[in-house]
């Protein structure tokens, strides 16, 4: 990536008490020991960034002490983290954003990191927002690149704005520390390197359950969990509004069952009740990164296009040659997607059939 541009307008001199944070974190968010993948994702993109200030990489895990806790700080070495701040107290083994923010707070006072990450999912989003705002500094959020200005070492945190009809950077350039919220597979996952280790810093904040407000009776397994998981797909196949009517994305679900995939669509269809939420791709819907996208009827708008650009391979179809999807797709078929989808589904299923003969 190119340096990113220089800020404009009005110059901040860092103040002198804050040249002293150092140090890249990301809060890895774990629930019940199981780690999003998006905080691994988070670690691997601060390896980068803290190699260009030759700062550390610290992961912070929260949580009740537990064997499994100690496992995810084993793991957060193996993706690229330096050290670990290891955040232990029995009223910290269900998320609840008073204890979570409270602690995050004196431990960001106490070691002083001058950027902090957290994944944009609904957990990141609430405590993002909350220790921002207790720590008087700037949350940049739903951030699709991430990169260092070396002029002032201020963090370039680029997001969709707008409507997602633009692209913005922005940086964070007289306080500390800088914080920004990354969507999950916005970032590639890191290779594991189990040779890797680093030192645990314990923290032990003085907590009590009878100061917490908020109590968790119960603990219910996500209702999602049954619903379209477009953001860990391998193949996705996706419609646009160049399919005409709803009766059409049968063609899109016929193709992405002999592939093995799931389906996506862009905002209007689901706007227009074609679908769920739950396939929407785009700014406002999943952000994903498979190995094979393929986009039928989708003309390629910025609040589209930001969610599924950085997938491996993309197929365009479209009857527009000057459609702007072909401006950054890999492959592309000018033509009719009701003609064109049938034929791969066709294809794609002889050829898979044959290849299962012959295995």
């Amino acid at each position: 990536m190119s340096e990113p541009s220089k800020p404009q307008g009005r110059k901040f001199q860092l103040p002198e008490h804050l040249k002293e944070y150092k140090g890249i974190w990301v809060i890895v968010e774990q629930e019940r020991g199981s780690v999003h993948s998006v905080s691994w994702e988070l670690v691997g993109e601060a390896r980068k960034l803290a190699d260009k200030l030759g700062v550390e990489v610290g992961a912070v895990v929260l949580g009740a002490d537990s064997p499994e806790l100690n496992a995810i700080c084993g793991d957060a070495f193996t993706y690229g983290a330096d050290v670990v701040y290891k955040v232990t107290n029995p009223v910290l083994a269900d998320y609840r954003t008073d204890p979570y923010t409270r602690v995050m707070t004196d431990v960001v006072n106490t070691y002083k990191p001058e950027i902090v990450l957290l994944g944009a999912t609904t957990l990141g989003r609430d405590l993002a927002g909350a220790i921002a705002t207790t720590l008087a500094t700037g949350l940049t959020a739903d951030c699709t690149e991430l990169d260092i200005y070396m002029d002032n070492r201020s963090l370039a945190a680029t997001r969709p704005t707008f409507g997602g009809t633009l692209l913005c950077t922005i940086q964070t350039l007289a306080y500390r520390p800088q914080m920004a919220t990354v969507r999950p597979r916005v970032m590639s996952m890191p290779d594991r390197d189990d040779s890797r280790s680093g030192r645990v810093v314990e923290v032990f904040p003085n907590l009590r359950e009878t100061d917490v407000i908020t109590k968790v009776l119960s603990f219910i397994a996500d209702r999602e969990q049954n619903e379209a998981q477009l953001a860990f797909a391998d193949i996705i196949v996706a419609a646009g509004k160049g399919l005409g009517k709803p009766e059409n994305l049968k063609l899109v679900f016929d193709l992405a069952k002999v592939l093995g995939g799931e389906v996506g669509v862009t905002r209007p269809l689901v706007q227009a009740g074609w679908t769920g939420f739950d396939r929407q791709v785009g700014q406002t819907g999943k952000t994903v990164r498979p190995k094979l996208y393929i986009a039928a009827g989708i003309s390629g708008a910025i609040q589209h296009r930001v969610g599924m650009e950085k997938s491996d391979l993309i197929l365009a179809i479209n009857t527009d040659p000057n459609a702007p999807i072909f401006d950054f797709a890999h492959l592309g078929l000018v033509g009719d997607a009701l003609t064109i989808l049938p034929a791969l589904t066709d294809a794609f299923g002889k050829r898979l059939s044959v290849n299962r003969l012959a295995g």
